[in-house]
C-alpha cells in the first residue's frame, strides 16, 4: 500500500512542489491551504484556485482542503480526511510560512509579529499534535515521519526581519524537541532550511528590501543561483521516506551553500 501524507501550505511555492515529488514517489496526499490573506502579512496569499490546481494535476492521488494551520480543528480535519479517504497516515509535512516585518525589530506591528509567529510557529505545533496519535497507531514499523520548513534566516541575522528569524528559529528548537519526544515510538521529526528560493515569498522580502528582482538574492548563496521549490522538495521527501529511518531531530539546510 502507498504511503500517505499531509502537506500544509501545499497550493503554492515548496508546499506545493512538494505535494508534487511526493506524488511522484506514490504517495497519496491531503494537500491544505488557507488560501486567503493573513492580517499583518505585507503580500498576497495562495487563492482556492491555486489549491484547486495541485489537485487537478494529481487526480485521485489528492485531496485538496481549505484550511488554517493556526486551528486545532482544522489541522485535526486534515489528518481526519487522511485517515477516512486514504486509509491511513504516514507522514505529515508543515510548510505553510509567512513573512512580514520590513523593519527595525521594534518598529514591527503587533499584528505583524502575531502573523509570523501563529502561522510559521503554532502552525507547525497544530499539525504535530493533531497527527502525534494516529502516527504512534501506525507503529515503528510503519516508518511514522515528521518534516516541517524552517529557513536559512533561522541561522543568520536578516536584516529588518528579526520576528522572521526568531519564528523559524523557534520552529527548529520546537520539532527538534519534538525529535526527542517521539524517539521512543519510532517516529522521526526533522526540519528543512531553505535558503533563498524562487517562491511568492521571495518576491516580497525582494519588495522588502527594496530590490527590483529576486536574482539579487543568488549572490548569498555559493552556488551563484536561487533554489527551485523542487529541490527543496526532493529533500522533504526523502526525509520522509523509510530510507531516512536514522536521522531525527536534524535541521537540514538546503541553502545553496554558505558564502564567505
Amino acid at each position: 500500500m502507498s504511503r500517505v501524507a499531509v502537506v500544509t501550505g501545499a497550493a503554492r511555492g515548496i508546499g506545493a512542489a512538494v505535494v508534487d515529488e511526493l506524488v511522484q514517489l506514490g504517495y497519496r496526499v491531503v494537500a491544505v491551504d488557507r488560501c486567503r490573506d493573513v492580517p499583518g502579512v505585507p503580500y498576497a496569499l495562495a487563492r482556492p484556485e491555486d489549491l484547486e490546481a495541485v489537485v487537478a494535476r494529481h487526480g485521485e492521488a489528492v485531496a485538496g482542503l481549505v484550511g488554517d494551520v493556526r486551528s486545532r480543528a482544522d489541522m485535526e480535519l486534515a489528518v481526519d480526511t487522511a485517515v477516512r479517504r486514504f486509509g491511513q497516515l504516514d507522514a505529515v509535512v508543515g510548510a505553510a510560512g509567512v513573512l512580514a516585518g520590513g523593519g527595525p525589530v521594534h518598529q514591527v506591528s503587533d499584528e505583524a509579529l502575531e502573523a509570523v509567529w501563529t502561522v510559521n510557529v503554532l502552525g507547525v505545533h497544530q499539525l504535530i499534535r493533531a497527527a502525534v496519535p494516529v502516527l504512534q497507531a501506525r507503529g515503528a514499523g510503519a516508518h511514522p515521519r515528521i518534516v516541517a520548513v524552517a529557513s536559512s534566516a533561522a541561522h543568520q541575522a536578516l536584516y529588518h526581519l528579526a520576528a522572521y528569524s526568531a519564528a523559524k528559529q523557534a520552529v527548529v528548537g520546537l520539532v527538534r524537541g519534538t525529535a526527542r519526544d517521539l524517539a521512543p515510538y519510532g517516529i522521526t521529526a526533522n526540519v528543512v532550511s531553505p535558503g533563498s528560493t524562487r517562491t511568492a515569498m521571495l518576491v516580497a522580502s525582494a519588495a522588502l528590501y527594496g530590490l527590483g528582482d529576486v536574482e539579487e538574492f543568488a549572490r548569498h548563496q555559493a552556488l551563484g543561483r536561487l533554489l527551485e521549490p523542487a529541490e527543496v522538495a526532493a529533500a522533504i521527501a526523502w526525509l520522509c521516506s523509510p530510507a531516512a529511518s536514522g536521522i531525527t531531530g536534524a535541521d537540514v539546510p538546503v541553502d545553496g551553500g554558505p558564502v564567505g
